[in-house]
């Protein structure tokens, strides 16, 4: 049982990025999200999406920025990130997590799985 996220890069302020997390076996039971950290800071949530697909949440700080999607026939979750700010920079980690079907887990503690980090630097 594996995550895999991918799409880190450089980006300039304003740019959009897209994070992808592919999951080895089957992870459609359970419900992604996205957490980022940066050095001598906790990790801390970005968004979830529910087992279902049709119910998302989001951080206040990425909320009307970032879209986060899954595809089920992939078992791959995305994060689009766009209006990308300085602040953004970090190191972004997806998660996997034994929910119920409409919820979203926003706490690192609920989260069974997670995939190694991918770095996010949005700098000019």
């Amino acid at each position: 049982v594996q995550l895999q996220a991918s799409g880190g890069g450089l980006v300039q302020p304003g740019g959009s990025l897209r994070l992808s997390c592919a999951a080895s076996g089957t992870f459609n039971s359970l419900a992604r999200g996205w957490f980022r950290q940066t050095p001598g800071k906790e990790r801390e949530f970005v968004a979830a999406i529910s087992r279902s697909g049709g119910v998302t949440a989001y951080a206040d700080s990425v909320k009307g920025r970032f879209t986060v999607s899954r595809d089920n026939a992939k078992n791959t979750v995305f994060l689009q990130m766009n209006s990308l700010k300085p602040i953004d920079t970090a190191v972004y980690y997806c998660a996997a997590a034994g929910a119920s079907f409409y919820y979203t887990p926003q706490t690192s503690s609920e989260y069974n799985y997670w995939g190694q980090g991918t770095q996010v630097t949005v700098s000019s």
